[in-house]
């Protein structure tokens, strides 16, 4: 096996015969239009020393300001072959064999070719290094700025971002991937997705949820069909076709969990262990030895963690639930009072429910705002928590929020005519509300901000003034126009918004299916069209997301699972006080009535928890896969072990004991 100093002796060959070669960019970084020139330096220089040094090692490149830009200095991060392969191995990336097996990514395999790497890999990288750029003990303050500190450990990126300094940073769209991309997926709408393609360009992230989407209108076409059916033949058959979609609903999300067992095994991503990840770059505390791992990392202790979320956090949830409940409270007073007057023009009656529906966007857009701040301000050590205290946060609002009006029609009210008109206002408005805002937003956001730069042609005096050391591209070089482009669009963050609008469409469908039977139907037609959406705008409106590893979509399975346990007690409630199901026992009394469609519902309840323990997470040929991998690896210890025993035991006899290298 060669050593390190060959393997960079075979690079530097490498090199000189391709020494035109510049590594693309991946990441742009542009700071804000008033920082000073010595804040610019010194993160650049951050960004270019030795890991020794406390720097990233990375290559940096300034873009030249052109005449339609603002007062912004924008640079350009790229990582060589040998680098990109360095990390590769420091950080476990498994690649996938011939058999479908992820194996371990080694350093040696792949000197001085880097083309084993995805685009969304190289990503992840170079994302890593940049975040991971920390504060030393002696950096107290940012240079410049001696009232904004640094504490030893801080992301020194995130820092630059929490106080202003730096504007945006994103990773560069990779044209040639992206066109490839772009022509077997956004235009050939009725295909099969390219799942391999869309995770070797967007990463695991955003294909899991592009997987789910499929997975899930596929699911979709049951219900729909039965609804069909029932809707033209049997109107009579509500309860039956109903109780077939609950436990429909119940299989497809422990069907589902085994998919993600299956994708996470050939992905690489089963064996990602929660407690082990990196700490967020945005997460505060004290550098300190980690128990597990012993390597240096922030700190802090969990009880101030759980302080916040159960003195401050919760607490506002529960008022923000009070408040989404009066308001639909108000909607439902002045429908009321509309009703008194019965000489008003016919749509004025229309105005409450749909001014509702438009009440509930712009109360979730606020309130998801307030749930990141408040999961940010709890200080949460991984992405992985913070993911999960974010959805716990909002699942309860939403609930309330998107849900209850129905709860209060269904069960105080009992007016199913009104409910099923409330439940296709809400389904048909929202959804139609929140296509245009992903398809048209966008646009109208983009073309502003072109305008708003046109309008601005300030001289740059600032670039004279640092970076003259670092290389500038060339103004016509296809990545400097193109990153110029870029910085207007809109950032996309995470599928979060997207998870949750499938998580309210789900809740529509099923809470109330057997009043809705066509509900399906609409949530089918929508996510057609949601898949066509969502890759446009993730092809051509926003900038490139981070692409971010998963093992399954986390919180959001166990928020379905919730929602489908509530799904059986909210139909089985609708039963009991459906007046035509009653006329067909007329002799029981209105409290045996309500016990026999309690004995439903706990039966009902009964099959969804035996159908999860029969359905196990892991496929066969998975779990026999992992056990093979645990066996070959306690076997290699063991050798390695014993190898090391006898080496030790031969340099006992030896005159230089330092002649044999043992690990």
């Amino acid at each position: 096996m060669m050593d390190k100093s060959e393997i960079r002796k075979r690079v530097l060959e490498d090199k000189k015969k391709h020494h035109n070669y510049i590594p693309p960019t991946y990441f742009i970084i542009q700071f804000s239009n008033k920082i000073k020139a010595e804040t610019i330096e010194w993160l650049t220089n951050k960004i270019k020393t030795d890991r020794e040094q406390g720097g990233a090692e990375l290559q940096v490149r300034k873009q030249p300001i052109l005449e339609t830009q603002k007062h912004n200095v924008t640079i350009h991060i790229s990582a060589d072959s040998e680098r990109l392969l360095e990390l590769a191995q420091e950080l476990d990336v498994k690649k996938i064999d011939k058999i479908s097996h992820p194996y371990e990514f080694t350093y040696h395999d792949f000197i001085p070719s880097e083309d084993k790497l995805t685009t969304a890999e190289k990503q992840v990288l170079v994302r890593h290094e940049l975040e991971n750029i920390r504060a030393l003990l002696h950096e107290t303050y940012i240079p410049g700025y001696p009232d904004k500190h640094l504490y030893e450990g801080q992301s020194i990126l995130s820092a630059y971002l929490y106080h202003g300094l730096v504007k945006q940073v994103f990773p560069l769209h990779d044209m040639t991937a992206l066109l490839k991309l772009r022509s077997v997926w956004h235009f050939s709408l009725f295909n099969k997705q390219p799942y391999e393609e869309i995770r070797s360009y967007f990463g695991e992230s955003v294909t899991l949820y592009f997987q789910f989407l499929g997975f899930y209108t596929a699911f979709l076409t049951l219900p729909m069909m039965l609804g069909f059916f029932q809707w033209f033949v049997a109107p009579d058959s509500v309860a039956f076709f109903c109780i077939i979609n609950i436990i429909g609903a119940a299989i497809f999300l422990e069907v589902w969990q085994r998919k993600c067992t299956e994708l996470a095994f050939i992905w690489g991503t089963i064996s990602m262990a929660s407690s082990l990840d990196d700490p967020r770059p945005n997460f505060i505390g004290v550098m300190g030895k980690d128990v597990v791992t012993e390597r240096l990392q922030p700190q802090s202790p969990r009880w101030k963690t759980n302080v916040k979320m159960y003195c401050v956090s919760f607490p506002l949830v529960f008022l923000c639930m009070i408040g989404g409940f009066i308001v639909m409270l108000a909607s439902f007073w002045i429908e009321d009072l509309l009703k008194s007057y019965p000489d008003l023009p016919w749509f004025i009656y229309y105005v409450p429910s749909s001014v509702y529906a438009a009440m509930i966007y712009v109360m979730n857009m606020f309130y998801r705002q307030l749930a990141n701040f408040l999961t940010e301000w709890e200080n949460h050590r991984t992405q992985s928590q913070f993911d999960r205290h974010r959805v716990t946060k909002l699942v309860p609002f939403e609930f309330v929020n998107n849900f209850m009006s129905l709860f209060y029609i269904a069960f105080i009210y009992q007016d199913m005519d009104m409910l099923k008109y409330q439940l296709a206002t809400l389904l048909i408005i929202l959804q139609f509300i929140n296509n245009i805002q992903e398809a048209v937003l966008p646009v109208v956001i983009q073309y502003y901000k072109k305008k708003k730069a046109d309008a601005i042609r300030e001289s740059p005096p600032l670039l004279s003034e640092c970076l003259l050391d670092v290389e500038e591209l060339d103004p016509h070089d296809p990545q400097v126009i193109q990153a110029e482009e870029e910085c207007r669009m809109e950032p996309y963050e995470d599928p979060y918004d997207d998870y949750l609008e499938l998580f309210v469409q789900f809740g529509y469908v099923f809470l109330f299916s057997s009043i809705s039977p066509m509900a399906a139907f609409w949530a089918v037609l929508n996510n057609i069209f949601e898949i066509w959406t969502d890759s446009f705008k993730l092809c051509y409106l926003h900038q490139r997301p981070m692409a971010r590893r998963v093992k399954d979509t986390g919180a959001w399975q166990r928020a379905f699972q919730t929602l489908c346990t509530i799904s059986i007690m909210t139909n089985c409630a609708l039963f009991a006080l459906s007046p035509a199901l009653k006329s067909m026992a007329p002799a029981m009394s209105p409290v045996e009535w309500v016990l026999l469609f309690v004995g439903i519902e706990h039966l009902l309840l009964f099959i969804k928890q035996i159908l999860h323990f029969a359905i196990p997470d892991k496929p066969d040929w998975v779990r026999i896969a992992l056990a093979k991998i645990g066996y070959q690896s306690t076997k290699a210890l063991k050798k390695q072990r014993l190898e090391n025993r006898r080496l030790r035991k031969i340099s006992e006899f030896l005159p230089n004991k330092e002649s044999l290298k043992i690990d």
